[in-house]
């Protein structure tokens, strides 16, 4: 499905901590123009003058772009510096058997306070085999929306094995609209059995409701004030895009988009299916895994901001090597050591590197001065030899251990290198196959946000008793709902299809439940 396009331009943006990046695609998805400009303090600025770059190197007209798509790490960064977000309400529907541990139990504290503590435990929830665990109190809901009543901007909606049974949840979600006319994150649409992780990535999608709109509302302003009259659309954290409307109700799944927006970009630049993808920014390396053109995801619990979640993400390890990484000697037993960061220039490369008149040796001077790598226009600056040497061996060194720690297997594979700071890396790596700089790689990212998939997935409990007593029919059920979550997620009917099913015994039960998997792709609407 990686060829396919719904017709006329599409412009790709990708907002990361050193650089914008925009990107314009053909009908055939081949890159007819890609820029660079620095990130800045209010995203929407550097947003803004990305598009006018691309548009200008493209020589398009604006009234030829179809689609724009924007993947950012908005939502991570407002979580990660406490900014930005919403006051959330939560309704726990778990009373009395999990007032043990309240809502918000281990968060730290100022993330409390910035999205404000009004959580609530009420009667309800399902045991593990369906049933009942307590009657859902109308009344009770009622009162606590009286009490949070111009207090929260959004309210998260939890029940104890919701996932099983939804009914209680979407009662109490038609409540909290009647009551207070808020939107609703509901915990069984975002994340799987366990509920302490499932809460807190409801409460997380509550508290970036807001911020996201705002977001949005900025990026659908430049649009319009250029004359795109596009649909827009935001990257997702598996690699897929979902129309505005529907990231307004799912904020979360914005979170990682930026490392899987690279591997798919580096997929389709590349050609390839089945590798590594090593993406090296200004400040980080990220390395995931492709698999049939897909970021793989990843199996365990993931946090953050602090926060233990179980929402889907990819399968990045993150290591603190970009082109700005400051380079120093250090001490030691044998006299000295090469210390690779962690800490960066990041976006003020330009300014602070030897090789550009500053004054702080980075990991883009040390490829410069071993010649590893030639910038057009840029002399190599002056290092010491040995030091040069130490530290080129370092990078190398580094580069190497993490593709060990991301490989399948001990064999060699093909890793395919992208994003602006893949300069530094050399072109021959330990334990690789074949190394890939495909046409445009410090774009990678953009690309990966402008490809035409939608995604819609579904993970749900079905008891093997009842409706769905046959295995087939709960498959055929799971499968129906992820295709109609593709279908909201702004993909065309009649390309969706489900690419991947799965089924998993659920523990600690009776052994007649299974949680199913189902995940659908199609084309963007036209």
């Amino acid at each position: 499905m990686a060829g396919s396009s719904a017709g006329g331009y599409r412009i790709g943006i990708d907002v990361g901590g050193t650089n914008t990046d925009a990107v314009v695609l053909d009908e055939r998805l081949a890159v007819v123009a890609s820029v660079k400009r620095p990130t800045t303090t209010d995203t929407g600025d550097g947003v803004a003058a990305a598009i006018d770059a691309v548009l200008e190197a493209s020589g398009i007209d604006p009234s030829l772009v179809t689609h724009a798509m924007l993947g950012t790490t908005h939502c991570t960064n407002a979580i990660v510096e406490r900014r930005g977000l919403g006051r959330v309400g939560i309704l726990r529907l778990g009373a009395p058997a999990t007032t043990a541990v309240p809502p918000l139990e281990g968060w730290p504290d100022d993330l409390r306070r910035a999205i404000g503590e009004h959580a609530f435990l009420v009667s309800g929830g399902y045991e593990v085999d369906g049933r009942v665990l307590a009657p859902l109190d109308e009344d009770e809901v009622r009162e606590a929306c009286r009490r949070m009543r111009g207090e929260v901007d959004a309210v998260a909606v939890v029940g104890v094995f919701s996932p099983i049974d939804e009914r209680q949840e979407e009662r109490v979600a038609e409540i909290v609209v009647e009551e207070l006319g808020v939107p609703v994150s509901r915990s069984a649409r975002i994340g799987s059995l366990g509920l302490l992780e499932r809460e807190n990535a409801t409460v997380l999608n509550a508290a970036l409701m807001r911020t996201l709109k705002q977001m949005a509302t900025g990026f659908v302003a430049a649009l319009q004030v250029r004359g795109i009259e596009a649909t827009p659309y935001f990257g997702q954290n598996d690699g897929t895009l979902m129309q505005l409307e529907y990231a307004l109700e799912f904020p979360v799944l914005t979170i990682g988009c930026g490392p899987t927006n690279s591997i798919r970009g580096a997929a389709h630049l590349s050609g390839a299916s089945d590798a590594l993808v090593v993406d090296i920014g200004g400040t980080t390396t990220d390395i995931g895994v492709l698999v049939d053109g897909f970021p793989r995801q990843s199996a365990h619990a993931v946090e953050v901001g602090g926060i233990r979640t179980n929402f889907r993400m990819p399968d990045v390890l993150s290591v603190g090597l970009g082109g700005g990484t400051i380079v120093r000697a250090e001490p030691s037993d044998s006299g000295s050591r090469i210390a690779l960061g962690p800490d960066s220039v990041g976006y003020r490369l330009p300014e602070e590197a030897l090789a550009f008149g500053g004054s702080t040796l980075t990991a883009t001077d040390v490829a410069l001065a071993v010649g590893g790598v030639r910038i057009d226009g840029i002399e190599a600056p002056s290092v010491d030899p040995g030091q040069g040497r130490a530290a080129w061996a370092a990078i190398r060194e580094l580069l190497e251990d993490s593709i060990d720690r991301m490989k399948p297997n001990a064999a060699p594979v093909p890793v395919i290198l992208v994003g602006g700071g893949s300069i530094i890396a050399p072109d021959e790596l330990d334990g690789v196959g074949t190394l890939i700089r495909p046409d445009h790689f410090g774009a990678a990212n953009a690309v990966g946000a402008a490809l035409g998939e939608v995604a819609g997935q579904i993970e749900k409990i079905y008891r093997l008793a009842g409706a769905h007593a046959d295995r087939r029919a709960s498959r055929e059920d799971a499968s129906a709902e992820a295709l109609e979550r593709a279908r909201l997620a702004g993909a065309d009917p009649a390309t969706v299809e489900v690419v991947a099913i799965e089924e998993l015994p659920v523990a600690y039960s009776d052994g007649q439940a299974v949680l199913i998997r189902a995940r659908a792709v199609g084309r963007l609407a036209a």
